[in-house]
């Protein structure tokens, strides 16, 4: 472990404090760079900002960065909220394990609004500084922490062990997302070519992996695994009996662990076999697919379908890790990246911003798909599933697109579309219902021009609403939709008239 370690987030964040235990528990030297600035310039940063102004500060403090960041000695080094403006500051950083510690503009400013630091004395700009500063963060970053619960990063721990072991070589290195929630935590390491080195790091030793035929044909050294079929036919009851089956005449003890390696399909249903096999069963993703990599190995949603309807029968059972191969997309037949691509719009319109940003612009799928573009995705889904593991309110936005795509899924038989290509149908409808003319006809472009459909032949609107009115969601005879007022303002829980739902769905069939 030869590489510094090093703390970077905004005003109140704790790098200090957690830089002190963090170096505690490594065996390492402690290093705050605003303490030793404070000590080198002889006064308080506050007097120094008064006296000579930010540049002269902001000059000392790359300085001074460099000669820590220079220094044989590893060690943990906090840096002051700023100090990610300097280039050199970056570009050196690169050698570097950097944990980006969250924080909200909230909960920064009740943390630091009656401190004397130069830059919270008021509020407005405070939270405008905020907001400017968090893509120089999050792009910096090798791991991403949340704020909350407090205990992440000391549970991140040996994970970050594992990341500094690891010499800094090139754009290809791992990067992890801690995923908190209130009764759990766990990483989500996005890590290349994992799987082409058959290296689950992540996993016990004693993992028994799920998968299915097709894996297999790429990654031979699966078939010490249990094999299931490929596809979504294969996501039932009477397989997830055979995969528990299995598990018994291997004498499976519940303190192992499962690896489901594979898409949303293996994902689900190992999943699922695992939170019901004697009660519950460790086990970890390893999602191989676009759907899985970007929405449904996060989270805890396992389940299979019932002919009645689509993931009818599940439970919420939460991995212990989640390990990413971005190069596993490489792979992938170009049907199966484009239906997967639909998640990415949901997701970005969810997310807003940057990532809402990229996706508008189009993407040739033809192309590998920016990692980047993978990695906001999960994240943003984390954040959702963090504050609402259960479904009972924010998770919902989560939905955008599928109350129909579900319907029109379970309608047309499965196996008959993608679930991407159902999903992107049902976000046409939910573009409809949501009202934003302009916004639905952008996403309607961008679905097409990945190459998803918009439209469904070969159902009828009535099966297609029986379909939405058996929703898992639904509350007696209300069907509650996700609809979308911008990119980044998505609400769950709204009631449509009937008439009006019929009149989205018959736009949807041709």
């Amino acid at each position: 472990m030869t590489r510094h370690l090093v703390l970077t987030g905004f005003m109140g964040a704790g790098k200090s404090s957690s830089a002190t235990r963090l170096a505690k528990q490594l065996g390492r030297e402690a290093v705050d760079s605003d303490a030793l600035l404070e000590r080198e310039v002889g006064m308080s940063i506050p007097k120094f900002f008064d006296k000579h102004g930010e540049s002269d500060f902001r000059e000392r403090e790359e300085a001074l960065i460099a000669k820590v960041l220079s220094a044989d000695e590893p060690a943990v080094i906090a840096l002051g909220g700023g100090a990610l403006q300097s280039s050199k500051t970056r570009r050196a950083l690169k050698k570097h394990l950097v944990v980006y510690l969250e924080i909200s503009a909230d909960d920064a400013w009740q943390r630091v609004k009656n401190s004397r630091r130069p830059l919270a004395r008021d509020e407005e700009a405070f939270r405008a500084l905020h907001s400017k500063r968090l893509a120089t963060y999050e792009d910096t970053s090798d791991a991403i922490i949340p704020n909350s619960p407090r205990g992440a990063l000391r549970e991140a721990l040996p994970v970050l062990r594992e990341l500094l072991s690891r010499p800094s070589s090139s754009m290809q290195n791992p990067r992890m997302l801690w995923a908190a929630g209130k009764s759990w935590g766990y990483p989500s390491v996005f890590d290349p070519g994992v799987l082409e080195r058959g290296d689950l790091w992540l996993a016990r030793r004693d993992a028994v992996t799920v998968t299915d035929e097709h894996l297999l044909n790429i990654y031979p050294w699966l078939d010490e695994g249990i094999i299931v079929p490929a596809g979504e036919t294969a996501k039932t009851l009477a397989e997830v009996e055979s995969v528990c089956s299995q598990l018994a005449e291997r004498q499976f003890e519940r303190g192992r662990q499962i690896a489901a390696v594979g898409g949303g399909v293996v994902g689900d249903l190992a999943g699922f076999a695992a939170a019901i096999y004697q009660r519950g069963t460790p086990f970890i993703q390893v999602p191989t697919s676009l759907v899985a990599q970007v929405d449904s190995a996060y989270g805890g949603k396992t389940g299979v379908d019932l002919p009645a309807a689509k993931n009818y029968a599940g439970a919420f059972h939460q991995p212990d890790a989640v390990l990413v191969d971005t190069d596993a997309l490489v792979g992938l037949p170009k049907a199966e990246l484009v239906a997967g691509y639909a998640e990415v719009i949901k997701t970005a319109l969810i997310a807003g911003g940057r990532l809402w940003k990229k996706v508008a612009a189009g993407v040739d799928l033809g192309q590998p798909l920016d990692p980047w573009v993978v990695f906001e995705c999960a994240r943003t889904k984390l954040s959702v599933v963090s504050a609402d593991e259960r479904d009972a309110n924010l998770r919902q936005i989560l939905n955008l697109g599928h109350t129909i795509g579900h319907a029109i899924e379970t309608a047309a038989g499965y196996g008959t579309l993608r679930h991407g290509e159902a999903v992107s149908i049902g976000l046409a409808g939910a573009m409809r219902l949501s009202g934003n003319e302009a916004l639905r006809q952008q996403v309607i472009d961008v679905c097409r021009a990945a190459g998803l459909p918009v439209t469904v032949s070969g159902v009828s609107a009535d099966t297609v609403i029986e379909g939405i009115r058996l929703d898992k969601k639904r509350k007696g005879d209300v069907v509650p939709f996700v609809l979308v007022e911008q990119p980044g303002q998505v609400t769950p829980g709204h009631e449509i008239a009937a008439g009006e739902l019929r009149a989205a769905v018959e736009e949807l069939i041709v």
